[in-house]
């Protein structure tokens, strides 16, 4: 296959992925946020919060895919630097949002009414975006795209806050204990954090395109 024709392919796949990104997360983020305000699950709120900033840096990704098309010949550097910063953006929004959720938890001491809305959505968001993750994560390998493969990262966290979803869901309705989730939070927190600062590093080092 020619290196033209697997570059574009390559883009499409890629855009295509960050807009099922976005419709899937902007649905998940609207049924967890409300669920978890109904049930008044902090952790399945905080959870919902998430998939909304996940969809910034979907949205990041889907503008930087679509001007490189319509501009082929156009340096890609400043394109990849816009990206990789919203990402950073959203990672760092998300590190802030899981540690006040936690502290509201640990002060409030807020037990939910079920757990059970978290338990469906964790399972049915760990399959998605476990998807999400490997497809995004080969196609920006296949591209050498820093700001693909940072958007990958970031669905891999929302791959851990479903795992940290589904624990604390299950160990509530089983024990009820409700307040296991929130190391993990914060152990999630400290890794968005390092992604947040390594994606602004990326695009402070940007000098050449990362799309050839």
């Amino acid at each position: 296959m020619e290196p033209d024709v697997t570059f574009s392919r390559n883009m499409r796949i890629a855009l295509w992925l960050s807009i099922f990104t976005i419709i899937a997360n902007l649905i998940e983020g609207g049924f967890s946020t409300l669920i978890g305000f109904q049930d008044e699950t902090l952790a399945l709120f905080g959870f919902g919060i998430d998939s909304f900033i996940e969809v910034m840096s979907a949205i990041g990704i889907t503008i930087m895919i679509l001007r490189i098309s319509k501009n082929p010949n156009s340096p890609r550097s400043g394109f990849e630097v816009a990206a990789l910063r919203m990402t950073g953006v959203s990672f760092y929004i998300l590190t802030v949002g899981l540690i006040a959720t936690s502290i509201i938890t640990l002060f409030n001491k807020n037990r939910p009414d079920t757990t059970i809305g978290g338990i469906i959505i964790s399972v049915i968001s760990l399959s998605l975006m476990t998807f999400l993750y490997r497809a995004k994560m080969h196609v920006g390998q296949n591209l050498n795209s820093d700001a693909i493969i940072a958007d990958a990262n970031c669905t891999k966290v929302c791959i851990y806050m479903s795992v940290v979803l589904l624990v604390s869901s299950v160990t509530y309705a089983l024990t009820g204990f409700a307040f296991l989730d929130i190391l993990g939070a914060l152990g999630i927190a400290y890794f968005s954090y390092s992604e947040g600062k390594e994606a602004f590093e990326k695009a402070a080092g940007k000098v050449e395109c990362a799309c050839d």
